[in-house]
């Protein structure tokens, strides 16, 4: 699950989806540095049905967990299709995330520009 390049966001834990299926998580994390908008990644310990990525029970559940270790703006939605693998779930964090992405050490590049 770690690269050079990721943030680990929280470990393993789990979560249940809306057809009651519980799923282990490994973990959540984020690239260190990116331009304004950043991916979070979920990572699963095992394949998914195909389209979990949509199930809002599932999403919400992640995100109770994001914010448990802080994160405290705005719910966000899983991000285009073509990116969601079956043992990982790619979610489109709002610019609120930012903030709370600093504290974990990333770097917003778009800020050299300004």
């Amino acid at each position: 699950m770690s690269d050079n390049t990721d943030i680990d966001i929280c470990g393993s834990f789990k979560a249940t989806d809306s057809k009651g299926t519980e799923h282990t998580i490994k973990g959540i994390r984020i690239y260190d540095e990116g331009y304004g908008i950043i991916d979070v990644f979920v990572d699963f310990a095992a394949p998914m049905e195909a389209g979990t990525y949509r199930d809002t029970t599932l999403v919400q559940q992640i995100l109770n967990q994001l914010r448990k270790v802080g994160y405290s703006g705005p719910d966000f939605e899983a991000t285009d299709p073509s990116l969601q693998e079956r043992k990982m779930i790619v979610l489109e964090a709002p610019e609120e995330f930012c903030q709370f992405a600093k504290t974990k050490g990333w770097k917003n590049l778009a800020e050299e520009f300004e």
